[in-house]
């Protein structure tokens, strides 16, 4: 008895090796966990022009050469490449972000005036869309370079041979045209249910003065919440910072 009692544990541990054994050789297969390929920041909204006196009085934190073709952004890290649109015209450039800084929230950006004469921006509504680019999937821009070859290539050939993408389909409005289309909307935020963006619509109009808020139904679980159309921004500028104030930090500007 004490001999079949003793194989009995014997074979009870080998047993409890082996599966220890077996679940240790798996521990040590080399899995391959998938990367996430990280996400490329882009926005859209106003760009402030910098000036000297915005340094001086405090409005932007940095202080920036205006004669080069640099950016500043409150959160983007120095050195960033980032394309710059300005889609009324269609015009582009890849510029460097130079620092991080603090500005009025109103604003996506800050570029120099060197910029915003290449983009042709208007100082009444300087509407601008610009993403971060993938250095190693596009070309690398050498100190800003504003493809000056390319656009002098594209003057001299004929018109009916170049052929346009679809950011580029506003370029044949004449600029009446391009003035009626600079309609401005202020996003607020996007709701799961109706009734909440309805309870939020009706609280705001009570503390600020809002005669153009609306709530827009983008999907049957997507309300959203938006104030507008703005013709300019300086209309627009002092429903954002009324909103602002009330603790609306993350508004969304688009221009329809």
């Amino acid at each position: 008895m004490y001999f079949i009692r003793y194989d009995k544990n014997l074979m009870l541990k080998k047993s409890y090796l082996i599966l220890f054994l077996f679940f240790f050789s798996a521990s040590c297969v080399d899995y391959k966990i998938p990367k996430t390929e990280r996400k490329y920041y882009s926005s859209s909204g106003f760009a402030l022009v910098y000036e000297d006196r915005f340094y001086k009085e405090g409005v932007i934190s940095k202080k920036i050469d205006n004669d080069k073709k640099i950016a500043l952004h409150n959160f983007l890290k120095p050195g960033t490449l980032i394309k710059i649109n300005n889609p009324i015209n269609s015009k582009e450039m890849i510029v460097k972000i130079n620092k991080k800084a603090e500005y009025p929230k109103i604003f996506n950006i800050v570029i120099t005036k060197n910029i915003a004469s290449f983009l042709e921006i208007e100082e009444e509504n300087p509407y601008v869309e610009f993403e971060e680019i993938k250095v190693n999937k596009t070309f690398i821009a050498k100190k800003a370079n504003t493809f000056e070859e390319e656009k002098n290539v594209a003057e001299k050939a004929p018109v009916e041979k170049i052929e346009m993408s679809d950011i580029t389909k506003n370029i044949n409005l004449n600029k009446s045209e391009i003035k009626k289309s600079n309609k401005f909307i202020l996003i607020i935020s996007d709701f799961y249910y109706k009734d909440t963006a309805r309870a939020l619509k009706n609280d705001l109009g009570k503390k600020i003065n809002i005669d153009n808020i609306f709530i827009k139904e983008i999907s049957t679980n997507k309300h959203r919440l938006f104030v507008g159309p703005f013709k300019s921004f300086n209309t627009l500028k002092n429903v954002y910072i009324s909103l602002n104030k009330l603790g609306f930090e993350n508004l969304n500007i688009v221009r329809e």
